[in-house]
């Protein structure tokens, strides 16, 4: 591997710290300084904070702003296959020489200091940031948000908060309360705040947050409001109600998503967001690894005729409602399961929703991850879910397995991790 490229200097950066993740701020903050402060040279920022929905809003809202002419900043993570993923530049993912120089330089400027792989490589996305001009930068935490490293930039145009559920417990803290001060941090003096649906305790601590900063709130149900189905989204703000087509992410959970998306245009000000450019948005919006039909690849050549391929990468107990609300609507075929889950994961709180509509399920290890559960161990966890599980070698046997027991034509979701999500993206190439 040559060591001038950024996957030989990702590996590099990833053993500056004895931890993979340490919350903090002052790593990335001195880094910035030796950078020249590229987080105060930022086009208008979207901060976005969340558990659910974070990468789906982001997406939504690029579509939506690149269909009105503007350009698009965006940092997103993790990434499904390569690392590029993660930073887009005006709305190109950003080359191999950049991202490499960018990295070597940090690298060098770090001069061995222990820092974060997050935190090195957000400290370069801001670099990046600063030096391509664009209309706007869509702004993704990584993880919680008081001491994210995204959590630098002093006056965001904007913040918005996610559905927030139990994740992470082992950095954000065991309960709702303690993780929703964590995402709610990132509000900020007199810039709004989006908010999407929160459960009742979660909301409290958003709101107290906002009361005590001065961010002005604007909440799901009582500053606006979605309905959505077949004939689209009804979108309500104050007295006023839009009408937008079907959104392109499939999911009943992709209309809040959405509906949020256009909360957030009506308080960016200056941007101009027309109902023509909402509704091309909507309707071209691409993100993959989110309940994602497979068409084509090895995989997909293993289904004999009749047969379908589907992926998605949620992880954790709001993921699991979303499959099984998905799963109540795919009535035409049976659903079987091939699922691969980290061991940090509740299991049994992804799969207990979406068990009593499935036929069949195969568990396997995730390719080249070391905190993954084995494929013994994620079909027996799978029991206290009411799941029954067989362990299988890798993906291929798995759905081979599935195909040979099946007395009739189903749909196959991979599911369980965004870890997963990508090796089977780059798997089935």
């Amino acid at each position: 591997m040559d060591p001038r490229s950024s996957d030989a200097i990702l590996a590099r950066l990833m053993s500056l710290h004895p931890k993979k993740i340490d919350l903090s701020l002052g790593r990335t903050l001195d880094l910035l300084e030796r950078l020249g402060r590229p987080q105060d040279r930022l086009p208008p920022v979207v901060h976005v904070a969340g558990t659910n929905g974070k990468g789906s809003l982001i997406a939504f809202l690029r579509a939506i702003l690149e269909a009105a002419g503007k350009r698009v900043h965006t940092y997103t993570s993790p990434h499904l296959v390569r690392f590029n993923e993660r930073i887009r530049l005006a709305g190109e993912l950003i080359p191999e020489e950049h991202l490499s120089q960018l990295l070597g330089y940090c690298e060098i400027l770090n001069e061995g200091r222990p820092i974060t792989f997050f935190e090195i490589t957000t400290a370069a996305a801001f670099r990046a940031f600063a030096e391509k001009p664009a209309d706007i930068l869509l702004l993704e935490t990584g993880l919680g948000g008081r001491f994210d490293s995204t959590n630098v930039v002093d006056r965001p145009a904007l913040t918005a908060i996610t559905p927030i559920s139990i994740d992470h417990v082992q950095f954000l803290g065991p309960t709702l309360t303690d993780i929703a001060g964590e995402k709610a941090a990132i509000q900020k003096p007199n810039v709004p705040s989006v908010i999407g649906e929160q459960p009742p305790e979660a909301a409290v601590v958003i709101e107290k947050q906002a009361a005590e900063v001065g961010a002005p709130l604007f909440r799901l149900g009582a500053d606006w409001g979605v309905s959505g189905g077949v004939d689209g989204i009804r979108y309500r703000s104050g007295p006023t109600i839009r009408q937008f087509p079907v959104p392109a992410l499939l999911g009943a959970h992709q209309y809040h998503n959405a509906a949020m998306a256009i909360a957030c245009t009506e308080k960016l000000e200056g941007f101009g967001i027309t109902n023509a450019a909402i509704a091309k948005g909507l309707t071209q919006v691409v993100w993959p690894g989110r309940l994602q039909r497979l068409l084509s690849g090895p995989l997909v050549d293993l289904l004999p005729p009749g047969w379908e391929l589907w992926l998605d990468g949620g992880h954790n107990a709001a993921a699991g409602k979303v499959l099984a609300e998905v799963a109540r609507e795919w009535v035409n075929r049976p659903l079987d399961l091939v699922f691969g889950v980290l061991n940090t994961k509740d299991l049994r709180a992804l799969l207990a929703p979406v068990a009593r509509s499935v036929r069949a399920s195969r568990s396997i290890s995730i390719p080249g991850e070391e905190a993954s559960l084995s494929a013994e161990e994620a079909a027996q966890g799978a029991r206290a879910a009411r799941l029954r599980a067989q362990p299988a070698a890798d993906l291929v046997d798995a759905v081979q397995g599935l195909v040979t027991a099946a007395d009739e034509p189903g749909r196959i979701l991979i599911c369980g991790s965004l870890y997963l999500a990508g090796v089977v993206l780059a798997q089935n190439a």
